[in-house]
């Protein structure tokens, strides 16, 4: 369920903005536990309810999307087990849909976005969707050369060495194969393997939850030749970077990939219409208890490559594919306990504690309690859910598990209800500083009202600072970051960034040393001075996310990173556009470059000018500065394109393509567009029916072109 107390069509613009910043932050956190820690903490179903939800704000206020937003990521950033491998050819993720008539509305969406009349057909690939661990082998000269896992899709792990030990990936491809090619697809585990793998554990005491785990966990062993005994499969179904195109369809490059040796799904097949796409389906949601391998549902593709491409692809998934997901399972147990969890935000999140119960093979032992009015019965619209039942410790509550991690609380079960159960009182008080905890009218979350007092959100921001996709500094994890904001001596305290970076030199002038107190050592503690050490040089979008501004996520920092190339420009154009009042001023030019970058909008460039406008934000930075060096952004896509760093505005009717495809394409040749025409503005594509925009680049000078103009200057016939 949702957490905010509205339905989407009844939030404000502001309520919209601070569900959307929740949202990111926790659909983020789950991200990482699933992919970077194989340890998720929600259920499938629970997850997707997150991003059901992030997408429907999105669509209502499309000018609040977030950097970082979730429909803007793909997985989270790889550990530091393993060396990491940059792919050619970024990982992306799949939209997912739920029920038949959101396969329609994606087949439609497909037909839109190529303007396809209704009687032209589209040929699409519908496939098990294999729930284990996505890699890529890349083969040079025929050979494997190195083997490496999603990571947050564009950096992965190296696990070469473990992926040889599987007996079905081939180590060298036939003569018909290109010079290089990456054969991308599914590592997993089949359940009797599983099984018996989780006996064998069992009896030193080790457990392992369900296959999925099983098969990334025994991947990631340090010793290849523990990975060898784990009985690992592989499905191949797609591919990253290649030398010379592998054939026109998808079905058929697949299909290639088995006559070069590699397992290939035998439950693909090619559906011309929705009603097959459909029946395919629910033929394998039939069969699926009968599958010896885990899956959570159908993957569909568009089968033509050309028209692949010219779909493209979203900030994080492909437009030419989604994934039809299967309903969930269900489940009984008793509620223990409910503790109160306090984020980086000051937010504070119920968790159940559940009497362990097994669903669909996997042990389950908590759940996210959502938000106060979950567990009063209170839905999104104000109305009575569970028919107004609560929530309450030592109640029988029923469970629901889809895919293979813990589950959402679906209802209670009142006969069974304890005579001295008492309705649960949400906290007033935050757990962690004692400040008061206030829910503003509107909001479905209570927050700590501490701020920089409280220690959750101290720990939390400083937790955000290190984390994989900011600073990524190994050997800060949580415990280490709690060590060091607790600690009492100052040469060890960490209470801002800054004092990462000066640790090692108080350190050094200091009588306490870090390597004498228990949990440390000499060789741990070079290594966390090494690590610090090799972070003080940064990617401006890393360092801007790492920040934590208020809705610059991921996606918004690359945004800002790819306009302004360098982070002093970009703070430049942020303090300049501050108005005497603190906020931004809609008539200077630099408010004007921030508002119009595409897809960031007034709200997060608010955002911006807020945080810079503080003093004591801009001495977090300075201070910061003084330690670390942010690198400057490299130009995007084709820069010997004749558009390439050029800012680009279309408006009006286009008649040759849609207007996703324009920006796409403009994107691809290393051109910015901007959604709204400033003096910053270099060409504006006006079709038929352009109006303000219009006006405007001609009120300010701005080179002005028809659509066969635009094809004319990139060199393609429309």
């Amino acid at each position: 369920m949702p957490t905010t107390d509205k339905p989407v069509d009844s939030l404000t613009l502001e309520e919209a903005e601070t569900e959307l910043a929740r949202l990111a932050g926790e659909i983020g956190e789950h991200d990482r536990r699933y992919y970077a820690e194989d340890a998720p903490t929600v259920s499938d179903a629970e997850y997707d309810a997150l991003r059901q939800r992030n997408a429907a704000i999105e669509a209502r206020f499309p000018e609040l999307v977030r950097e970082d937003s979730p429909s803007r990521k793909v997985g989270t950033a790889p550990s530091g087990t393993f060396g990491k491998v940059v792919h050619a050819v970024p990982m992306l993720s799949l939209d997912n849909v739920f029920s038949d008539e959101d396969v329609r509305d994606f087949v439609a969406s497909v037909r839109r976005f190529l303007a396809f009349p209704a009687d032209r057909e589209i040929v699409f690939t519908a496939e098990p969707k294999i729930d284990g661990l996505s890699m890529s082998l890349r083969y040079e000269n025929r050979r494997l050369v190195t083997a490496a896992t999603r990571g947050d899709g564009t950096t992965g792990e190296n696990v070469t060495a473990n992926i040889r030990t599987i007996k079905e990936i081939p180590e060298s491809l036939p003569a018909d194969a290109p010079d290089v090619v990456e054969v991308r697809g599914e590592v997993y585990m089949r359940r009797d393997d599983f099984f018996a793998l989780q006996k064998r554990l069992s009896e030193t005491g080790q457990a392992i939850a369900n296959p999925r785990n099983g098969a990334a966990g025994s991947l990631r062993q340090k010793d290849p030749e523990v990975t060898r005994t784990r009985s690992l499969r592989f499905f191949a179904y797609a591919w990253g970077e290649v030398s010379e195109p592998l054939g026109e369809t998808q079905y058929d490059v697949v299909r290639r990939f088995g006559d070069w040796g590699f397992p290939v799904n035998d439950r693909m097949v090619r559906c011309r219409t929705v009603e097959e796409i459909l029946e395919h389906y629910h033929a394998i949601e039939a069969e699926r208890a009968e599958i010896p391998y885990d899956i959570d549902g159908v993957v569909y593709k568009v089968d033509r490559l050309d028209l692949q491409q010219r779909l493209g692809f979203r900030s994080r998934s492909p437009r030419w594919a989604t994934a039809h997901k299967f309903a969930a399972e269900k489940a009984m147990t008793v509620l223990n306990g409910i503790d109160i969890q306090v984020g980086r935000t000051g937010a504070l999140t119920p968790v159940a504690r559940l009497e362990p119960v097994t669903v669909g093979g996997v042990v389950v032992t908590n759940a996210t309690l959502h938000n106060e009015d979950y567990i009063k019965g209170i839905g999104n619209n104000g109305q009575p859910i569970r028919d107004g039942r609560d929530i309450r410790v030592g109640d029988t509550v029923i469970i629901q598990r889809a895919g293979d991690v813990i589950p959402q609380i679906l209802d209670v079960v009142m006969e069974k209800r304890p005579a001295d159960a008492v309705p649960y009182e949400f906290p007033r008080v935050c757990p962690a500083c004692g400040s008061h905890a206030v829910r503003e009218e509107g909001e479905a979350v209570r927050r700590c009202t501490g701020g920089l007092i409280c220690p959750a959100q101290a720990v939390e921001r400083l937790r955000h600072f290190v984390s994989r996709n900011a600073f990524d500094i190994e050997g800060l994890g949580e415990k280490q970051i709690e060590f060091f904001f607790q600690a009492g001596d100052e040469a060890l305290r960490v209470q801002s960034p800054a004092d990462i970076f000066t640790l090692k030199a108080r350190q050094a002038g200091s009588l306490t040393k870090l390597e004498n107190i228990d949990g440390f050592g000499d060789v741990s503690v070079r290594k966390l001075f090494a690590a610090i050490d090799d972070r003080r040089a940064i990617e401006f979008s890393r360092f801007l996310y790492a920040l934590g501004i208020r809705h610059i996520g991921e996606t918004n920092a690359r945004r800002f990173a790819r306009h302004f190339l360098s982070f002093a420009s970009f703070r430049a154009a942020a303090e300049s556009a501050v108005a005497p009042e603190g906020k931004g001023d809609p008539g200077n030019a630099a408010w004007q470059e921030l508002n119009g970058i595409n897809g960031i909008g007034s709200v997060v460039a608010e955002a911006a000018v807020d945080f810079f406008a503080e003093e004591h934000n801009r001495k977090v930075v300075d201070d910061l500065l003084k330690e670390v060096n942010v690198r400057d952004e490299e130009p995007v896509g084709d820069v010997s394109s004749p558009v390439a760093g050029k800012t680009v505005v279309f408006t009006g009717a286009l008649e040759k393509m849609s207007r996703d495809e324009a920006k796409a394409m403009a994107e691809r040749l290393g051109a910015k567009v901007a959604g709204s025409v400033s003096k910053k503005t270099d060409l504006v594509v006006a079709g038929p029916g352009a109006g303000s925009k219009l006006k405007q680049a001609t009120d300010l000078g701005v080179e002005v072109i028809d659509e066969d103009g635009w094809f004319a200057l990139v060199a393609r016939d429309g």
